[in-house]
């Protein structure tokens, strides 16, 4: 019997092959590659333009017995278009309210309790350091933290909102215009660790003390975290576990064996270290 073989789809970005959440993805795909006997070929394609998603071999069910797709930039019509050729596939880090196979971490609910746990602490004026918004995540991150602000009567200021894009340079050129305001945040949001990390970082050079004169949190529980001169106070999200079961999912789905469209969302989890204290001023 010929072996399976499942395409991941991982859109191409800076950094790709440092990058956590690539990393996490690919780990848990492989896991249940491994397990199941099938063979998974990881497809790295270009952001924005998903013409060869349509061209192609690989996006042909003569290659492929399904298609998982890492993310998808919001292209929801070029997946819609896949559907119609009759190849299964799964689309991760997002999630669709039609009928599309899809399992998806619950940033917004996620980003909603960083926001409470920081207005807890007496903080007002918080800033984010937002995300890709090209991407589900990034614009989900993005609303909890404004909802977060609005529900509990704080004003949502633009100046206290950067955009970082889930990178380095980006996000520090963030935190030095945020910690550059008169009336400066006495606590950041940052929408990925990377980007926390950046603002730690930047905090140090002003000489601003964290805990004491600035909350951080970041959204991944990177590894890189350990590496902090401070313990992160983020959010961590089931990654590896998402690119797990959506595979495994993918392979019913692939030999009739899954009621579709799978449809899931899972809790990622606050975790509380030093980076955050009680507002002081």
């Amino acid at each position: 019997m010929k072996r399976r073989l499942y395409t991941l789809v991982v859109p191409r970005f800076e950094d790709i092959f440092h990058s956590f959440f690539a990393q996490e993805v690919i780990k848990g795909a492989s896991i249940t590659a491994s397990r199941l006997d099938v063979d998974m070929l990881v497809h790295i394609t270009e952001r924005g333009v998903h013409d060869e998603w349509f061209s192609s071999a690989v996006f042909t069910s003569s290659i492929s017995s399904g298609i998982l797709f890492a993310d998808i930039d919001q292209d929801r019509q070029a997946v819609r278009k896949i559907m119609h050729s009759n190849i299964p596939c799964l689309v991760l880090n997002n999630f669709f309210l039609e009928p599309v196979n899809c399992i998806a971490i619950d940033n917004y609910k996620a980003t909603r309790r960083v926001m409470e746990y920081l207005i807890k602490l007496g903080h007002k004026k918080i800033a984010a350091i937002c995300g890709d918004l090209n991407t589900e995540s990034g614009q989900e991150r993005l609303k909890g933290y404004a909802d977060g602000l609005t529900v509990n009567g704080i004003a949502v200021e633009k100046r206290y909102i950067k955009k970082g894009e889930f990178l380095r340079t980006p996000a520090r050129r963030a935190a030095e215009q945020l910690l550059s305001l008169s009336e400066r945040p006495t606590a950041v949001f940052a929408a990925s660790d990377v980007m926390a990390l950046e603002v730690l970082d930047v905090a140090k050079e002003k000489g601003i003390f964290i805990p004491q004169q600035l909350s951080v949190v970041g959204f991944d529980d990177n590894p890189l975290n350990a590496y902090s001169s401070i313990g992160l106070t983020t959010v961590r999200q089931p990654i590896t576990e998402m690119a797990r079961i959506g595979l495994e999912m993918l392979h019913r789905i692939a030999q009739g064996k899954e009621k579709v469209p799978v449809q899931k969302k899972l809790t990622a989890r606050l975790v509380k270290r030093e980076s955050c204290d009680y507002c002081k001023q």
